[in-house]
């Protein structure tokens, strides 16, 4: 079961990985990322770190893929909030 169960949870981390990309068009439509809370994602983006150092000792790349994957997204997603914030109006 956990062999099958594998590489469905991380299809679908992927997938919840990639979700961000939601908000930042959103914030793209928009031009501004003033909803957007930076500080939480910034405590998101440590435990995806977290959890990558966890699956490479492990070794499990189920866990470490998708969390890779959440981390790069996530570091788009607070560089354009930023970069949306700095902007002159």
């Amino acid at each position: 079961m956990a062999d099958a169960l594998g590489p469905i949870a991380a299809a679908y981390g992927i997938l919840m990985a990639i979700s961000p990309v939601l908000q930042i068009r959103r914030m793209l439509q928009t031009r501004s990322s003033a909803d957007l809370s930076i500080g939480y994602l910034l405590v998101i983006e440590i435990g995806f770190i977290l959890w990558i150092a966890y699956a490479v000792l492990l070794p499990n790349p189920f866990l470490a893929v998708p969390n890779v994957v959440a981390t790069l997204v996530g570091a788009v997603t607070i560089a354009i909030a930023v970069w949306l914030r700095r902007r002159p109006n």
